[in-house]
């Protein structure tokens, strides 16, 4: 395991030195992901500004949500880049041959060949948007929170990657990425800026025992700033919440040892 963090680490750092030879189109590409993200922020601001809250969510919550999920998802975009673009740049190529016949960890290789550095600048976006937060909100933090908010964004994390995953094995079958599979991954990402109270129930449910997007990005948080929950989910639940995360990822590495198997060379 420890030589595997740092040969991932080593092909990072390749990445981030192949990014930086342009580094003019690096600093466009991160202020564009910047001022994206901005427009966003101030359209939900735009919102509230106009309606007030949603019913217990004030300005200062959703921030609060909004910047841990975007602080996590370009986190992932970041570091998982190799898997978004796994169609397009092995297997529609035949690449994807030449990494079986290296004598390392596959996924490993994936995931270090390309480095999504532009989203630094939603990285940046989303932390000014929770330091925001964290000024606009009088949050208690006892020892129980800290270790609570830190779970589910590890949680958050491992989810999102995940999810990577998954729309890299569909390629295996489809040749290149399904826009299908960017309703969990980017569409995720959107859903979960908001307070999941507010949609049909039948999502809800869908999006907490099927695909458990809720139960890294909602359940946990309601425990963090004890807002009112009308979902009805216990205390006990909102802590234990984030692991579901751990399980969908085993079940999407699972999915990707699968696909890896039945992968059929090019035979160029």
């Amino acid at each position: 395991m420890i030589h595997a963090i740092g040969l991932f680490g080593r092909l990072y750092l390749t990445s981030i030195r192949a990014k930086m030879q342009y580094r003019a189109a690096f600093i466009l590409l991160v202020c564009g992901t910047f001022f994206i993200g901005a427009m966003e922020a101030l359209g939900i601001w735009a919102l509230f500004d106009r309606f007030g809250n949603l019913g217990v969510w004030s300005l200062a919550h959703v921030a609060f949500l909004y910047g841990t999920v975007n602080i996590v998802f370009s986190s992932v975009d970041i570091t998982a880049r190799g898997f978004d673009t796994f169609g397009a740049g092995l297997i529609q190529t035949g690449q994807f041959d030449r990494v079986l016949v290296r004598p390392t960890y596959v996924a490993i290789l994936v995931a270090s060949r390309d480095v999504g550095l532009h989203q630094l600048g939603r990285l940046l976006q989303g932390l000014l948007v929770f330091a925001y937060a964290l000024y606009a909100l009088d949050i208690d933090w006892t020892v129980g929170k800290v270790l609570l908010y830190v779970f589910a964004v590890i949680g958050m994390y491992v989810f999102f990657f995940g999810i990577q995953i998954i729309r890299a094995t569909m390629c295996f079958w489809t040749i290149e990425t399904l826009e299908l599979v960017n309703m969990f991954s980017h569409g995720g990402q959107e859903t979960a800026q908001y307070p999941m109270s507010i949609y049909n129930e039948s999502f809800t449910k869908f999006f907490t025992y099927v695909i458990p997007l809720a139960c890294v990005a909602y359940f946990p948080i309601v425990a963090v700033l004890e807002v009112d929950e009308p979902l009805g989910s216990t205390m006990l639940f909102q802590y234990l919440s984030p692991l579901a995360a751990f399980v969908f990822f085993g079940c999407c590495l699972f999915f990707w040892f699968f696909g890896v198997k039945r992968y059929q060379s090019t035979g160029s």
